[in-house]
């Protein structure tokens, strides 16, 4: 009981020193709110980058193969001059592979490259025209919020059909329905079947599908040669159920090597990317991202502590009368330096806390003006409390230290 009354009353003098003291509070919480600002942003930021990017890294399937001519991230076998040579993947290769592969779900051949959509007098550039094959939506999930896909029959015999992401709709059509309406590019002109729902970021491109006109590529192949190395050609596997990657990855191999007759001796002049490649080169990414996070927000806090310890020492030399009287009364050391660690603690806290708010402020304030789902989590709220709890900790305790070792008779002479 006598513990946790002379607990009590420390954190009274702690408090009541802070509430008296406005413009010295004030400057001692600058440093840390700003620090914990700095840090907690940064790090809201980047779980909603890493999450974003993981959740459209994994709409590509864990269970698909892509083979491009490149391989993605940066584990290269190969060097860049070996890498142009191979060819890239073509319509006839993805016809031959359909009938060899048997341990393939769904396989589709794809194009993309980068177009101006126009309707009436609006126009968008810059958006991802993306041409595949029927098949293609048994291998990607995404839903069509107006309209629908195309039929079978539109996709063999190349009707001039478009389906749109989101945000290209929302800026050709405003708020026009979109299907039925016929969209030009590069002079063709094409009948909108569907529009997709807003996915946000990430997807095929660096814009996503809320930025795409994806056209059957029977209709492409009457536009543009499928051959060409700037469109980035690729045919997309999924594998069937019970079939595991590597078995997926190996009758691939062994197919198309036999279809591009390449020797026992010969490289494979093809890549089999798959999605875990982009989320594994991703992890250094976050982790840079992680760590300059740290260090921004660690000068900051740095700053904030030592601006902590020097009010601290100032009040303890403005406050050293009290203290010897206080020493005289009968009060122990450590009653007196808790009565200041704790006014440091509760400084450091309070710094903290209004950094948070300001954050969860920036968060609904992006979140209401472009549609995000950025959040501030609980760990990263507790991280921000631990941090402010230690920095009050370790700035106060010399401070408390040197008051309660002051010697009382010296104390209560002393005038400031």
């Amino acid at each position: 009981m006598i513990f946790i009354k002379l607990l009590k009353e420390s954190f009274l003098f702690a408090y009541h020193s802070v509430i008296v003291n406005k413009l010295r509070t004030f400057l001692s919480l600058f440093g840390i709110t700003i620090g914990i600002f700095a840090i907690i942003s940064v790090f809201t930021v980047l779980d909603w980058m890493e999450s974003s990017i993981r959740e459209n890294i994994a709409s590509l399937g864990d269970n698909t193969v892509y083979i491009h001519k490149y391989p993605w991230g940066m584990n290269r076998d190969q060097p860049w001059w070996e890498l142009i040579k191979r060819p890239v993947p073509n319509f006839r290769e993805y016809e031959d592979l359909k009938k060899r592969v048997h341990s393939a779900e769904a396989m589709a051949f794809a194009i993309q490259t980068q177009v101006t959509v126009k309707y009436k007098n609006n126009s968008a550039e810059n958006i991802t025209f993306f041409s595949t094959t029927h098949d293609y939506q048994d291998i990607r999930s995404f839903e069509i919020e107006q309209g629908r896909y195309f039929s079978l029959f539109e996709s063999r015999s190349g009707k001039n059909r478009a389906i749109l992401g989101a945000e290209l709709a929302e800026k050709l059509f405003e708020n026009e329905n979109p299907v039925g309406k016929v969209i030009t590019i590069r002079g063709r002109k094409l009948l909108v079947s569907g529009v997709m729902k807003k996915e946000g970021m990430g997807g095929i491109s660096d814009e996503g599908f809320d930025r795409i006109v994806m056209v059957p590529i029977s209709f492409t192949r009457s536009m543009i040669n499928l051959r060409s190395e700037y469109l980035n050609p690729m045919i997309i596997v999924k594998a069937k159920r019970n079939v595991s990657m590597i078995e997926l990855q190996d009758d691939l191999t062994a197919n198309l090597r036999a279809i591009r007759r390449l020797n026992p001796g010969e490289e494979n002049d093809f890549s089999l990317n798959q999605a875990s490649t982009i989320a594994q080169s991703m992890e250094s990414i976050f982790s840079g991202i992680n760590l300059g996070g740290w260090i921004i927000g660690g000068f900051s806090i740095l700053v904030g502590g030592f601006g902590i310890a020097n009010i601290m020492f100032v009040s303890v030399k403005e406050r050293t009368n009290i203290i010897g009287i206080q020493k005289a009364l009968g009060a122990k050391n450590n009653f007196i330096l808790q009565q200041f660690l704790y006014e440091s603690i509760i400084l450091s806290l309070v710094g903290g806390l209004i950094g948070l708010i300001m954050v969860l402020a920036g968060t609904i304030l992006i979140n209401s003006l472009w549609d995000m789902n950025m959040y501030l989590t609980i760990g990263n709220v507790f991280l921000a409390l631990f941090i402010s709890g230690s920095i009050g900790v370790i700035s106060g305790y010399a401070p408390a230290q040197s008051a309660s070792r002051l010697d009382p008779v010296e104390a209560i002479g002393t005038t400031f």
